[in-house]
């Protein structure tokens, strides 16, 4: 009799474990990895961690280069805020840093720049033509067409006139040349052996580079090496 139970208990056993296999699926069971279907990655492909561009440089747009002696600037453009940038190999006040710039000089569509930001990443921003700027209400004068280099405005008619004056008044120096009052003594001596239509020259492009965003240490800078060359020619 014992054997008879025994049997028969292994018998219910055996079903038991017979059904169980047969109603729990492979996906169900823990121990087996569950098979992938590319909907798994559809968040991937519509927003990919390696093509998504960073926060701070989604509005960035690069709109000029210009190169001073062994110095480097580069003009970005926020296309939200219309608030230019300027930054070079020393940290601006954003702490951006200008590490390098490429592209062929001869064509503008091929610039761009690469930046480093606050804590160390590096972004890469690329020229394009600015966009037009939302329509403000007019005050003073029609703008002029002086030399303002890059891709700054063309200066206005009051600032072509600044420029004027100050190519004459030059011992007083005027609101771009980077001083903050008249120029010393030794750029005023080598101002003097310029004559006014040069000065008026620098004057307009260092206008234009004002007009850009350029800093008071920066048009310093600047301005000493447009009058030293101008010397030398």
């Amino acid at each position: 009799m014992k054997q008879m139970h025994c049997a028969l208990f292994l018998g219910l056993c055996m079903a038991v474990t017979l059904h169980a296999a047969e109603t729990i699926s492979p996906d169900d069971d823990g121990a087996i990895p569950r098979s992938v279907n590319m909907e798994d990655f559809d968040a991937l492909v519509t927003n990919s961690p390696f093509t998504r561009s960073l926060g701070v440089s989604d509005s960035l747009i690069l709109t000029g280069v210009a190169h001073f002696e062994t110095d480097t600037f580069a003009t970005l453009l926020d296309t939200k805020t219309f608030e230019s940038h300027v930054v070079s190999k020393t940290p601006n006040f954003q702490g951006w840093q200008l590490v390098g710039v490429g592209g062929n000089s001869a064509e503008i569509q091929t610039w761009s720049a690469k930046i480093q930001i606050p804590g160390g990443e590096v972004i890469s921003v690329r020229y394009q033509k600015p966009p037009p700027k939302p329509p403000r209400a007019k005050s003073g004068g029609s703008g002029g067409s002086g030399t303002s280099g890059g891709n700054a405005p063309p200066l206005t008619s009051s600032q072509l006139n600044e420029a004027k004056a100050a190519a004459v008044n030059y011992k007083e120096g005027f609101s771009s040349d980077g001083y903050p009052k008249a120029p010393p003594p030794e750029m005023v001596a080598k101002l003097s052996r310029l004559s006014t239509s040069q000065r008026e020259t620098i004057n307009q492009q260092m206008l234009g580079l004002r007009n850009q965003g350029l800093g008071l240490d920066e048009r310093r800078k600047i301005y000493e090496g447009l009058v030293d060359r101008s010397l030398q020619r």
